[in-house]
C-alpha cells in the first residue's frame, strides 16, 4: 500500500462528499475495503458511494447485513456490496460469487478481515475511526499502486471544490482523457472538468507526439481562452466559474443532458436543430480568428494554431496506420501509402491558399446542446484552430455519430451559401463547395482511423458501429470532381462492396 490520505473531522456531509469523490475514479477490477468498529459509518459511506454511482442521491440502498451481498448495475460498472460480518467461514464466499464480483466490477467490502486470503484486485482500504466529537470520524484512505495516482488526483479535486456544496456524480464524457462530474448545488448545477495536462506521449515524427503535431489542446488554458473568445462573439459556451490551470480543473456552467442526439430521440425536428447550429457558424463568420488569445489568470497567451499541412497529414494517416491494418491484416505497402500522401498533399496545397477562419473542429451532435430557451450551447472546443471556414460546416452536416440525410445536408448547405453570399460580396461559392468536399473527405478519412484506434487501442469498440455512416459521407465527398484521383485510390484499395464492414 502507498501513502495514506488522512481526513479528520468528517461529519456525515463530508463523509458523503468523500464517497462521491471516490465514485468518480472507480474502475472494473477495483476492491474497496471498509474497516472500523460497529457504527463507524462504513455502511453510510458505502451507501453514498453507490448512490453516486447510480446517479441518484435518493436511491434505496439496503444494508447487506443479512443477505451478505447486494448487487447493483450502474451505467459504468457493476457493483457488489458485501457485508461479511455474519460470515461464518471464508469458504462461503464461493457460494456468493465473491471472486467473480471483484474481477468483473467494483467490490465494496465491509468487514474484509472475515475474507482473509481472498482479497484481490486494485485495492483501496478506507479505515473509519472515532473523531474528536461524537458526530465526526477520521478516515484513513490507503491505496495500492493502482489507486495511488487516483487518490492523489482526488485530493486535488477535493481541495479545488472546498466550499462548493452539492451532490457530486460522474458524467459520461467524450472520447478523450478528460472526465466530468455534475455538482447539484442549491444555486443550480455546475460541471467539474477534470483535465490534467495531457502527457505528450511517445514521439512519432520529428521528435513530436501526435497531440503536438495535430495541435490538440494539452491543458485547460485552451478551453478557457477559447471560451472567452467565443462568448465575446455571442456564441453560447459555458461560463468558467472557477479554475485552477496548473492542476487542470475547471468549474463550468451545466448545459444539461439534451445533446442533439437526445433531442432527436424525444422528437425534436432534426432540420430545426441543425439549422439552429448553422446559425452559430454563420454568426461566427463575422469574427476573424486572432493568432493569440489571452488567458484569464495571468497565464501566457494561448496560441491559436493554423490548421496546417502537418496537422492535416497526420490526420489522414490515421487511415493508413490504423484502419488499413485492421481491415486488411497487414501494414500498408510503402508505395501505396506514398501515393495516398501524394494525392493528399496536392489537395493541401490548395487548401492552404484559402482565407483563414475559425475552425472549432468538432462542431457536431455530441458537443451541441439544445437549451431550454431554444438556443444551442457549444462544448468541446478546446482544439480550435485557424483554417478554412468550410470545416465546421462539414463537421455539422456530416455528423459522424448521427445520420444527416443528404437532402437535409443539401438544404442547409444551400442556405449557408446563400446567406454568406448576401453578407460577403467576394464570397466564392464554387471554391467553398470544393473546400467542403475536400475537408469532408479529410475529416471522414481521419474519423475512420480514429474510430479504429479507439476500438483497437483503447477497447472502445462501440465506435465501430459508426463506420458505415462515415463511409457514406466519404463517398458523397469523393463524388466531387476535385477529388477524382483520391476517389480512384479508394476504389482500388477499398472497393465499395467492402467499405461498410466494421474493422
Amino acid at each position: 500500500m502507498s501513502g495514506s490520505w488522512i481526513v479528520e473531522g468528517v461529519d456525515e456531509a463530508r463523509l458523503t462528499r468523500l464517497a462521491e469523490l471516490i465514485a468518480l475514479k472507480v474502475r472494473a477490477g477495483d476492491l474497496i475495503t471498509l474497516t472500523g468498529d460497529l457504527g463507524a459509518g462504513k455502511t453510510t459511506f458505502a451507501r453514498a458511494l453507490i448512490r453516486a454511482m447510480l446517479g441518484d442521491p435518493e436511491a434505496e440502498v439496503p444494508s447487506p447485513t443479512f443477505t451478505i451481498v447486494q448487487p447493483y448495475a450502474t451505467a459504468r460498472i457493476d457493483i457488489a456490496h458485501f457485508d461479511l460480518y455474519r460470515l461464518a467461514d471464508p469458504a462461503e464466499l464461493d457460494e456468493i460469487g465473491f471472486d467473480e464480483a471483484v474481477t468483473g466490477g467494483l467490490a465494496l467490502v465491509e468487514w474484509p478481515e472475515r475474507a482473509e486470503g481472498r482479497l484481490h484486485g486494485h485495492h483501496l482500504d478506507i479505515a473509519l475511526s472515532a473523531g474528536a466529537s461524537a458526530e465526526t470520524r477520521t478516515l484513513r484512505l490507503t491505496p495500492d499502486e493502482h489507486w495511488a495516482a487516483r487518490i492523489e488526483r482526488l485530493r486535488e479535486i477535493d481541495d479545488f471544490l472546498a466550499g462548493t456544496a452539492g451532490a457530486l456524480c460522474h458524467l459520461h464524457g467524450d472520447a478523450s482523457t478528460r472526465s466530468y462530474a455534475r455538482i447539484r448545488g442549491a444555486d443550480g448545477p455546475l460541471v467539474l472538468m477534470d483535465s490534467p495536462r495531457t502527457p505528450d506521449g511517445p514521439p512519432i515524427r520529428d521528435g513530436l507526439p501526435y497531440s503536438r503535431i495535430a495541435h490538440l489542446a494539452e491543458d485547460v488554458t485552451a478551453f478557457h481562452a477559447i471560451a472567452e473568445a467565443l462568448a465575446s462573439y455571442g456564441m453560447i459556451v459555458p461560463t468558467i466559474c472557477a479554475f485552477d490551470h496548473d492542476r487542470g480543473l475547471l468549474l463550468i456552467d451545466d448545459f444539461g443532458d439534451l445533446t442533439f442526439g437526445r433531442a432527436l430521440e424525444i422528437g425534436i425536428d432534426q432540420q430545426m436543430l441543425w439549422s439552429a447550429a448553422l446559425d452559430g457558424l454563420l454568426a461566427l463568420r463575422a469574427n476573424l480568428p486572432p493568432e493569440r488569445l489571452p488567458v484569464p489568470g495571468g497565464t501566457p497567451d494561448h496560441i491559436l494554431h493554423r490548421y496546417d499541412r502537418t496537422a492535416l497529414t497526420i490526420e489522414v494517416e490515421l487511415l493508413t496506420d490504423w484502419y488499413w491494418p485492421a481491415v486488411k491484416g497487414t501494414p500498408i505497402p510503402a508505395d501505396v501509402k506514398a501515393e495516398f500522401l501524394r494525392l493528399w498533399n496536392a489537395q493541401i496545397d490548395w487548401l492552404e491558399t484559402l482565407p483563414l477562419g475559425w475552425v472549432i473542429r468538432d462542431y457536431h451532435s455530441p458537443n451541441l446542446m439544445w437549451l431550454s430557451d431554444g438556443r444551442v450551447g457549444v462544448l468541446d472546443f478546446q482544439d480550435a484552430m485557424r483554417g478554412p471556414w468550410a470545416y465546421d460546416v462539414v463537421s455539422l452536416l456530416q455528423d459522424a455519430r448521427l445520420d444527416v440525410p443528404e437532402d437535409v445536408e443539401r438544404a442547409l448547405l444551400n442556405r449557408y451559401r446563400h446567406e454568406v453570399a448576401q453578407r460577403e460580396p467576394d464570397f466564392d461559392s464554387a471554391a467553398f463547395d470544393s473546400a467542403y468536399a475536400v475537408l469532408g473527405a479529410e475529416r471522414n478519412t481521419k474519423v475512420l482511423g480514429i474510430f479504429t484506434r479507439l476500438a483497437h487501442r483503447d477497447g472502445k469498440r462501440a465506435y465501430l458501429a459508426h463506420m458505415p455512416r462515415v463511409w457514406r459521407y466519404l463517398e458523397r465527398n469523393l463524388r466531387h470532381p476535385a477529388l477524382a484521383d483520391l476517389a480512384r485510390w479508394f476504389d482500388t484499395h477499398f472497393p465499395p462492396a467492402t467499405r461498410e464492414r466494421n474493422s
